[in-house]
């Protein structure tokens, strides 16, 4: 889209991110140009925010709460983004999964990461971690086949994948 398009939907994008974390974002900007993107060397391109403290603790308990089970078909928090090193990140495809997005008032669906750092040292230490504050996280095939062949996650049963 055009450069008024892009800032638009930039702002738009910042609002979101300021009304789910409680904390103003910062705008990112690009390392170099791109010609066939049309992306100039440090042309504002997204957002991040860093939380720390009580909001962490805020937007990590309404992100267990309130966003996951807005998930169409959720059957828990995927394994895969540990990083070995106390990390761990999953993508949001879809940013109206938050109660404090009005639906109406959304033009374009907005995806996002979430890295949560954490003082484990290894990647079973930050799961148990995790998930001893209440991530849902799906129970792996080998725990499964103690429960009857069926996938856990915190508080609801589903079928195995």
């Amino acid at each position: 889209g055009s450069l008024t398009d892009i800032k638009v939907a930039l702002e738009d994008a910042v609002h979101d991110l300021t009304m789910i974390t409680g904390q103003k974002p910062i705008k990112t900007k690009s390392k170099k140009s791109i010609s066939n993107f049309n992306l100039r060397l440090h042309q504002e391109i997204g957002c991040k925010v860093t939380l720390r403290g009580k909001i962490m603790y805020d937007f990590l308990l309404r992100f267990i709460r309130a966003a996951l089970p807005r998930i169409r078909d959720f059957r828990g928090i995927p394994n895969g983004g540990f990083d070995g090193r106390g990390g761990y990140t999953l993508g949001v495809k879809d940013h109206s999964i938050f109660p404090e997005i009005e639906i109406d008032r959304v033009k374009r669906n907005l995806g996002f990461d979430v890295t949560f750092v954490t003082s484990g040292k290894d990647r079973e230490e930050t799961r148990e971690m995790l998930s001893l504050m209440g991530m849902p996280f799906i129970v792996r095939t080998q725990d499964a086949a103690k429960t009857g062949n069926k996938e856990t996650t915190d508080g609801q049963e589903v079928l195995a994948a």
